[in-house]
């Protein structure tokens, strides 16, 4: 023990910053495969219509009538930016989903997007439109907090690249929205967010604020990020649309870490059309993610989804969690032309698995965890995270890396070979084509992180 202990509390003691990813890195493409290089991008050209009478009607409304609109000059951003900010104001108490509101910053880019546009220069669909950051993203000279206690002062010096990238677009950041307590469930140190639509029950996390503030009408769209359900969730439960991307599709520099190999960043937003405006504008590499990948992006909105092939789990369809509502949305769903193919999973035993996500968020964490600070968290139930950073000290090397082997064995088409009459893990093949973010066989990162 005499190495370990020198490397954190030794005369060469080092300090290793989150940037630092492990040396044993995850591939998003298997060898041998190659994915797609298409970039095509085509924005929807329906009418949005004229612009309502009403600023809640407004506030509801897609991205994609809202960037048309003030595209058109129908309305200002500076106009919209106050109709969120007003909005936020008054209901964010009551859905705990807002831990800082950023008006004056937002209504600076907003005067400045409108000065812009006024001049001819409109930078796209984005441009003067308002959003929220779930608070692991960082803001320069505007605190991040991760929704815990011990970071709820913390004030970072520079923004994470996706910030910087939607500030190029032209957004405008009204509000760093509420995250479970280092990104599990929704529970942070302002208490518990709450679904806009039953608000005896909790948004589900840990992308809390997003998922309540994007469906009360409280900013236009929101970027969450999932490390095991947590964008697809908060979707789910607050009634949005929610586009978790491929592992390394965009760059989690200035991202809080949780998992080096598993976190994703992705939008949540009000429609299909509006997570792709944000995706494109997000989407791409950076020196600072190890993981992050060039991507590809073939999408146009005139395209009819007849064709489209949507895998599912039959066995799935017909027990719990599984309710009459997806049964009928996978019912629609064949009447309106797509293709339905039905896909399987190996039987293997995939919770041990998790041995690599608790081993990832304990070294993310070990500082915090060693110095006690750990403590001052608000949950501390046997599985919040306090207890597995503790935990996950104790586990063992040889295990982590037979999970590890195995996460490989999952990823690969032809894995079923390991199991005498296992059967076959092909259908990870299923291609959604035009699908913005294609499944060209699962990445044993999507694996690990729950495909969906």
């Amino acid at each position: 023990m005499a190495p370990l202990y020198e490397r954190r509390t030794g005369p060469r003691k080092m300090a290793l910053g989150d940037g630092m990813a492990p040396w044993s890195t995850v591939k998003v493409a298997l060898p041998g495969e190659t994915g797609p290089c298409q970039n095509r991008f085509v924005r929807g050209q329906d009418d949005p219509g004229p612009l309502p009478a009403s600023d809640e009607s407004i506030a509801y409304a897609p991205v994609w009538k809202l960037s048309r609109w003030i595209e058109g000059r129908k309305i200002t951003s500076e106009r919209l930016t106050q109709i969120y900010l007003e909005r936020l104001q008054r209901y964010g108490p009551t859905l705990r989903c807002v831990i800082t509101l950023t008006a004056d910053q937002a209504l600076d880019q907003a005067r400045r997007a409108d000065a812009e546009i006024a001049a001819g220069h409109y930078r796209g669909p984005l441009h003067g439109i308002p959003w929220g950051a779930k608070d692991l993203l960082d803001t320069a000279g505007i605190r991040t907090t991760y929704g815990a206690e011990p970071f709820r002062n913390r004030v970072p010096e520079s923004n994470a690249v996706v910030v910087d990238r939607l500030n190029a677009a032209g957004a405008v950041l009204v509000a760093k929205l509420s995250m479970g307590a280092l990104a599990l469930n929704d529970i942070w140190f302002g208490g518990q967010t709450m679904n806009p639509w039953l608000t005896e029950e909790g948004s589900s996390g840990s992308s809390a604020g997003p998922g309540a503030a994007t469906a009360a009408g409280l900013v236009a769209f929101a970027i969450g990020s999932e490390t095991d359900g947590s964008i697809v969730s908060p979707s789910m439960r607050c009634g949005v649309t929610g586009l978790r991307p491929t592992f390394g599709r965009v760059a989690r520099t200035g991202a809080m870490t949780l998992c080096w190999s598993l976190d994703k960043l992705g939008p949540m937003a009000r429609s299909v059309e509006d997570t792709l405006l944000v995706l494109k504008a997000i989407t791409g590499p950076d020196p600072g993610d190890l993981y992050s990948v060039p991507g590809y992006l073939d999408f146009d909105a005139a395209t009819p989804v007849r064709g489209l092939r949507l895998g599912y789990f039959p066995q799935w369809m017909h027990e719990p969690p599984a309710t009459a509502v997806d049964r009928a949305a996978l019912r629609t769903s064949g009447q309106l032309g797509m293709t339905l193919v039905e896909v399987s999973l190996p039987d293997w035993p995939y919770d041990c698995l998790e041995v690599i996500f608790f081993a990832e968020s304990g070294a993310a964490f070990e500082e915090l965890t060693l110095s006690n600070k750990v403590d001052e968290m608000r949950v501390q139930v046997p599985d919040a995270w306090p207890n597995t950073f503790r935990q996950s000290r104790f586990l063992s090397a040889v295990d982590f890396v037979q999970s590890d082997r195995m996460r490989r064995a999952a990823a690969r088409a032809d894995g079923a070979h390991l199991l005498p009459g296992g059967p076959a893990a092909g259908a990870f093949a299923a291609r959604r084509d035009a699908d913005a973010d294609q499944l060209h066989r699962s990445s044993v990162a999507d694996l690990a992180g729950g495909l969906c």
